[in-house]
């Protein structure tokens, strides 16, 4: 065995943390990623660096190395910042960045991600899960690893990162306009062990105070509500048009006819004046983290 070879072996594999795999039906996604491997391919061949040797150089192994440049893996960005270097690419790989972080979340998130970045007013009602919008690193952790089947432990962490990225939302200038209405049985529910469930209240609270945000809790006492069938999404744009999802009413597709935004609307609505008020919503959830 070969130096080069002893040393990849201690290198980080697929296991690891090496990128993720190529959703092959983002067709904008497969093309992204097969011009920036082809690139890499390249430049490796052009300093006359073997796949091993390189793999040594940036810390993975050959086989993934293989992978990022046959446009099979989606690198992270500390794998093109060290390829520019090794390469001396003078900050042209690693720039492949700003390419590459837009179609490093699956295809669904990304096309949610763009609407909300666009949308002036998100309103949403939650029944099951605390929205994603608002979930902590953590808690949106334990949320998706308890899929069965289980996800891969890679897939796990794309998904948390896809997942917390939409939260820019939150940092946007001019601020939409946010309204979240949750029931109160997810809060209750102390996914992921008691330290992430604090957490995960105490992100609520912070964002519940924001000038922009409304948030609401449905308290299980209530009667009855037009919510019961699952999910509502409403979101509205700049130029006045909207799109609503609902897990009931519509069977979570996409829609933008007046009408059935109207039944949305009045639905969401409906909701909302049965829930506790903003500030005693707060209160509630001050109250829960209290009893934690």
């Amino acid at each position: 065995m070969t130096a080069v070879e002893a040393e990849t072996g201690r290198l980080r594999d697929e296991s690891d943390e090496p990128g993720w795999e190529v959703d092959p039906d983002d067709e904008w996604g497969v093309a992204v990623i097969a011009t920036v491997g082809r690139q890499l391919k390249l430049r490796r061949e052009a300093v006359g660096m073997r796949a091993a040797e390189f793999g040594v150089a940036v810390g993975y192994g050959e086989d993934l190395v293989y992978k990022v440049e046959g446009g099979k893996r989606i690198p992270r960005q500390e794998y093109l910042d060290r390829a520019d270097e090794v390469l001396d690419a003078g900050g042209l790989i690693a720039a492949t960045w700003e390419d590459v972080k837009k179609v490093r979340y699956p295809k669904k998130v990304r096309e949610l991600g763009k609407l909300e970045a666009k949308a002036v007013e998100i309103a949403l009602y939650e029944c099951h899960i605390i929205p994603g919008l608002l979930q902590t690193r953590e808690h949106a952790r334990a949320v998706i690893g308890a899929a069965q089947p289980p996800y891969s432990p890679d897939d796990v962490e794309r998904m948390v990162a896809a997942r917390l990225a939409r939260q820019s939302v939150f940092e946007r200038s001019p601020a939409p306009a946010l309204s979240f209405v949750l029931e109160e049985g997810p809060l209750r529910r102390p996914i992921g062990g008691t330290m992430v469930w604090r957490e995960q209240l105490e992100r609520l609270l912070e964002v519940g105070r924001l000038h922009n945000v409304v948030l609401q809790v449905m308290p299980t006492s209530c009667d009855a509500h037009s919510g019961l069938d699952g999910r509502i999404e409403l979101l509205k744009f700049p130029d006045g048009t909207a799109v609503g999802r609902s897990d009931g009413a519509f069977n979570s597709r996409p829609i933008a006819e007046p009408r059935h935004l109207r039944i949305l609307e009045l639905r969401y609505g409906t909701i909302r004046a049965q829930a506790l008020s903003p500030g005693e919503s707060l209160a509630f959830i001050e109250q829960l983290l209290g009893e934690t």
